[in-house]
């Protein structure tokens, strides 16, 4: 895939990240995996990034990781393209991500380098290095101790073709009007803020025509009529799933760290796609918080 064309996917529909499978062993479930991939990418998806931060991305065992892309690729439907996660730092990255373009990946997308920050040069340096190693696309994907600045993105942009998007994680709109406005559509904008559904009315209108969607994993039809009403500018819609569905399950993810991760994996087993637990250090969700989460979702499935 071209990266016009993977540019032009990414940007036009939803994306989403698909847990990793694990099994009663604690090692990577392949099959389940498997399923989960055909499964998700049958529905009107722009693209699904494998290995992803709500994949477990940090969790994935060098030795596991080839297998993870190779699964994804060979099991989503041929016009869904695979996006396939690297971080830590330059080194691992960039072996990543020549592993993910063997693997069949069509595109990389660039998580927080670990642990430490950087100066624009340092982070400039990175993304570059992962840029040079594959020739398939690239997405930036700008959150925690990772950010650039418009003139550092416009010279890695003008640098290396196959830069094709920014995801935004750091919810500084000052910012992300800034890098819209410096770089046009030269990039595919891509909102990727926790549960980002909340920010996706107001980031269109700056031109983050998409976003990545975590509920897409447990209630796949609720998220693509979200979707829908965002791009539709059906504000009635917007405001019935926002009071009723996401800012409801906002409150349940903020009640300890981590469920951002381990509430997803839960949905998915609530309804009838388990993926087995969640890798240490994240926990499962208390009885009651699960509880909570049944209901949700029952008062939202068909």
């Amino acid at each position: 895939m071209d990266f016009t064309t993977l540019k032009s996917a990414v940007g036009s529909k939803l994306l989403s990240f698909p847990i990793t499978d694990f099994g009663s062993d604690g090692g990577f479930d392949a099959k389940s995996y498997a399923d989960r991939l055909q499964w998700l990418s049958s529905y009107d998806v722009g693209a699904l990034f494998a290995a992803g931060g709500t994949g477990e991305f940090f969790s994935i065992g060098m030795d596991e990781y080839d297998d993870v892309i190779r699964t994804a690729v060979a099991n989503s439907t041929p016009d869904v393209p695979v996006i396939a996660g690297v971080g830590y730092g330059t080194r691992i990255a960039v072996d990543l991500a020549r592993r993910a373009q063997a693997a069949g990946a069509h595109g990389i997308l660039a998580l927080p380098h670990y642990l430490m920050f950087a100066e624009q040069e340092g982070i400039e340096a990175h993304i570059s290095a992962i840029c040079e190693a594959v020739d398939i696309g690239v997405i930036y994907y700008a959150r925690d101790n990772t950010h650039l600045n418009p003139d550092t993105l416009s010279r890695l942009a003008e640098r290396h073709p196959n830069l094709v998007g920014y995801k935004d994680g750091i919810g500084d709109v000052q910012l992300m009007v800034k890098i819209a406005h410096a770089l046009g559509d030269r990039l595919t904008y891509v909102g990727g803020l926790p549960t980002a559904e909340v920010f996706a009315r107001p980031y269109l209108e700056m031109g983050v025509t998409t976003y990545s969607s975590a509920v897409f994993n447990f209630v796949p039809d609720l998220a693509l009529e979200f979707y829908r009403a965002v791009r539709g500018r059906d504000q009635a819609t917007i405001d019935r799933l926002l009071n009723s569905f996401f800012l409801p399950l906002i409150q349940l993810r903020d009640r300890k760290r981590g469920y951002a991760v381990s509430m997803i994996k839960a949905g998915a087993a609530l309804v009838g796609k388990p993926a087995g637990p969640v890798r240490s250090p994240l926990t499962e969700l208390s009885d009651a918080d699960r509880a909570a989460l049944a209901h949700l979702i029952s008062a939202h499935r068909s």
